[in-house]
C-alpha cells in the first residue's frame, strides 16, 4: 500500500524556525561552497593548524592514569567511565573547576559545574531554568551572538536590546531597561554579555564597566550570564578578571567552552552556576543540580570520551588553561594584527565615505561599516566578482543598526591569505560602495 508522505503547514510549526537568522547562515555555508576558492573571512572557527599534532589517543592515556592516581579507580574502572552514559553533571568537573581557580581566580567548586555539549547546551539550559514567565526578559548587548538570541527564540523568551560601546554594555540604558520593564509589569531576569572582545562586536569591557555591571545586576535583582569563550586570547596579565571572579554576591553564571582552546569537535563547554534554589520543605540546591536535571532530558551527558580527551589536554599542560592555549592565544593575536594592519594598507586611500572599522585588541573579529547595505545580495556579488567572503552583520542585531555593516574574522586564515583577501576587498570597496 502506497502512502503519501504527510504535509505540515509551515505556518503551524514553531515560529523560531521562520526567523530569517538560520535562512542567512544556511546562505552564508551555501555561497562558501559555491565559491571555494574566495578568501573567507566569514567563519570564526579555530585554526586548522592548531589540530595537526592532536593526539588524541594520548590525551585520553593521560585522563585514565590521573583518574587512576587522584580518583582511587582501578584500571578497568577508570576505562569503562569512557565506554558508559556518565553523569549528566560531567565526568572531569574536579578538573576544570581546578583550571579556573587557578587561572582566572573563579572560586569554582566541581559541584557548581556542568559539563555540557559546547557552550551552546550551557546556554540553552540557562534560560529554561531561570525564565519561569512569560513576564522575565532577556537583556542582550546589540549586537550579539546569535546563539544566545537563538536560545531565547527557541524558548519564547523575549530578548532586550541594550547598545553596546567600546568599553562594553551601556550601563545607563541597562538601568533604564530595567525600570522600563518594571513599570510595565515585567522584569530584566538576566543579561547576557560577552566581556572579553564579544563576538560580533570585538568591544571590551573595562575594568570599571565590570564592576558596575555587577553592582546594577545586585540593585535590581538579575543575573549576569557570562560568555568567556574568547578571554584566553588577551595578553596575560592585564588586570581584567572575568566578572565571575568578581562576583562577591552570585549575581553572575559563568558560560565557557573548550572549542576555542582545545577543538571544536570535541563539543565540550562547561557552565559554573553555584547560586542557589530554595527548595519548598528542602535543602536549597544549586543551579547546577537543576541545570543538570534538565541536562538529562536534553542530551542525557556530554560524551565521556570527549571530556576525557580535554582532561588529558589540560593535565599534561599543568592543569591550566592558560597554558593549554598559549600557541593558539598568540596565533589568534598575530592574525588580528595583520588583518588590522593590512586593512590600514589597503584602505587608508580610495575609497568613500562611511567607511570604517574597529581595532579590537584580542578576539577573533574586526568590525566593518560601509555607506551602503552590507547584505547577502552584496556579499553574493563579493564572492562571485571578487573572490572574497564576509558576514552580514544585521543577523547580529535586534533592530536595523547593522544594516551597513559586516564582519571580518580572522581565526581560520594565514598571514598570506589574509593580505590577499583584504587585496580583494579592497577593490570589491572601492568599487561596489560607489554604486
Amino acid at each position: 500500500m502506497n502512502y503519501a508522505a504527510k504535509r505540515l503547514d509551515r505556518s503551524a510549526v514553531h515560529g523560531s524556525l521562520l526567523d530569517p537568522v538560520l535562512g542567512t547562515i544556511g546562505f552564508l555555508n551555501e555561497v562558501m561552497s559555491r565559491y571555494p576558492d574566495a578568501i573567507s573571512f566569514a567563519p570564526g572557527a579555530p585554526h586548522p593548524e592548531l589540530f595537526d599534532d592532536l593526539d588524541t589517543d594520548r590525551y585520553v592515556e593521560r585522563f585514565l592514569e590521573h583518574a587512576v592516581a587522584a580518583g582511587g579507580y582501578t584500571p578497568a574502572r577508570a576505562r569503562r567511565l569512557l565506554f558508559e552514559y556518565g553523569p549528566s553533571r560531567g565526568l572531569i568537573n574536579d578538573t576544570v573547576a581546578a583550571a579556573l581557580r587557578r587561572d582566572f581566580g573563579i572560586a569554582a567548586s566541581a559541584g557548581a559545574l556542568v559539563m555540557t555539549v559546547g557552550a551552546q547546551e550551557a546556554m540553552l539550559l540557562v534560560l529554561r531554568a531561570l525564565f519561569g514567565s512569560r513576564d522575565d526578559v532577556l537583556a542582550v548587548t546589540n549586537p550579539c551572538f546569535v546563539g544566545i538570541t537563538g536560545a531565547a527564540r527557541l524558548l519564547d523568551i523575549d530578548a532586550l536590546a541594550v547598545e553596546e560601546t567600546p568599553s562594553g554594555i551601556d550601563l545607563d540604558a541597562l538601568a533604564r531597561a530595567c525600570r522600563e520593564a518594571r513599570a510595565a509589569g515585567r522584569r530584566v531576569r538576566a543579561c547576557y554579555v560577552a566581556p572579553d572582545f564579544s563576538n560580533p562586536g570585538g568591544s571590551r569591557m573595562a575594568l570599571g564597566c565590570r564592576r558596575d555591571l555587577l553592582e546594577l545586576a545586585a540593585a535590581e535583582d538579575f543575573l549576569v550570564l557570562e560568555d568567556n569563550a574568547y578571554g584566553f586570547t588577551a595578553l596575560g596579565g592585564d588586570g581584567l578578571p572575568p566578572l565571575k571572579a568578581l562576583d562577591d554576591g552570585g549575581h553572575v553564571v559563568h558560560i565557557g567552552t573548550f572549542a576555542k582552546v582545545c577543538f571544536p569537535g570535541a563539543r565540550v563547554g562547561y557552565v559554573l552556576a553555584d547560586q542557589k534554589v530554595s527548595v519548598p520543605g528542602g535543602a536549597d540546591r544549586l543551579l547546577a543540580e537543576e541545570l543538570a536535571a534538565l541536562k538529562s532530558m536534553v542530551t542525557v551527558n556530554t560524551s565521556p570520551l570527549c571530556q576525557a580527551v580535554v582532561a588529558g589536554m589540560l593535565i599534561e599542560h599543568g592543569g591550566s588553561l592558560s597554558e593549554m592555549s598559549r600557541r593558539g592565544a598568540e596565533l589568534y593575536r598575530r592574525n588580528l594584527t595583520h588583518l588590522t594592519d593590512a586593512l590600514d594598507r589597503h584602505l587608508s586611500t580610495g575609497l568613500p565615505p562611511g567607511v570604517h572599522w574597529n581595532r579590537p585588541e584580542g578576539g577573533f573579529f574586526v568590525r566593518m561599516t560601509l555607506p551602503v547595505a552590507a547584505d547577502v545580495d552584496l556579499l553574493e556579488v563579493s564572492a562571485r566578482e571578487y573572490g572574497v567572503l564576509w558576514t552580514p552583520m544585521s543577523q547580529f542585531y535586534l533592530d536595523d543598526a547593522g544594516d551597513r555593516q559586516l564582519r571580518l574574522s580572522c581565526s581560520y586564515l594565514n598571514p598570506q591569505q589574509i593580505d590577499t583577501g583584504v587585496e580583494r576587498l579592497a577593490s570589491f570597496l572601492r568599487t561596489e560602495t560607489r554604486r
